[in-house]
């Protein structure tokens, strides 16, 4: 969320060169070379392009906050690797799309079996969906956090900056992020992405400030899991 705050809409058109040179560059080419590699394996081309693709991805939060204890965030090769980074995190969406469409049969039936059996251990609101229905579901929940940053979340900070009370606007921040990443979790999305797109969305908004100073200090605590 913080990261997404740090980066406007127009800073993003900026680096649009990079992100799409370097990000597609490395997605392209480390799928390509772990697929060829599946193949020696005997893979199917299904299987072995979607190993392809889990293996390009990659932790922001774990990378960014290597950056930032190293000092490392203004350097030339940190702005290079965060734009990396954020391609993959926006090329999750097309992957999750795409990755159910070269599973093979015997794949399906065991992942509809894994989840079947795990139902009383995680909710999710897409076990049961067919492609084409779990395609329009993560499309809404996305479309519903960037057009609701845009246009709920400012009335409302509006409100509890008038209350004066700085608890309120804390706990307000915090639940706000937390509620976008278990939306995000239910849908099948990553938390990250989800807050991120929020921080996004929120970065033109008049409190943009007041939430990064109130949700700085527990940054390093929620990524203390991380770490290990």
């Amino acid at each position: 969320f913080l990261v997404g705050m740090e980066l406007e809409p127009k800073v993003l058109w900026e680096m649009k060169t990079r992100l799409i040179g370097l990000g597609g560059l490395q997605v392209g080419l480390t799928t390509l070379f772990i697929a060829s590699i599946a193949l020696l394996f005997n893979q199917t081309i299904g299987v072995a392009i979607t190993i392809g693709l889990i293996f390009t991805l990659s932790s922001t939060a774990i990378v960014l906050q290597t950056f930032n204890e190293r000092s490392l965030n203004k350097t030339e090769g940190a702005k290079n690797a965060f734009s990396v980074l954020l391609f993959q995190d926006i090329a999750v969406i097309p992957m999750l799309a795409l990755i159910p469409l070269l599973a093979i049969p015997e794949l399906v039936e065991q992942g509809k079996a894994l989840v079947a059996s795990n139902q009383h251990e995680e909710v999710s609101l897409v076990a049961h969906l067919p492609g084409w229905a779990y395609g329009l579901v993560v499309i809404a929940a996305v479309s519903f956090v960037v057009i609701g940053g845009h246009f709920l979340s400012r009335p409302l900070f509006r409100f509890i900056a008038k209350s004066g009370l700085r608890e309120m606007f804390t706990s307000t921040a915090l639940l706000l992020v937390i509620w976008i990443a278990a939306l995000m979790s239910l849908v099948g999305l990553s938390p990250a992405l989800g807050t991120f797109l929020a921080g996004v969305v929120l970065a033109n908004s008049d409190f943009k400030h007041e939430l990064e100073s109130h949700i700085e200090p527990f940054k390093g605590l929620f990524l203390g899991p991380y770490s290990f």
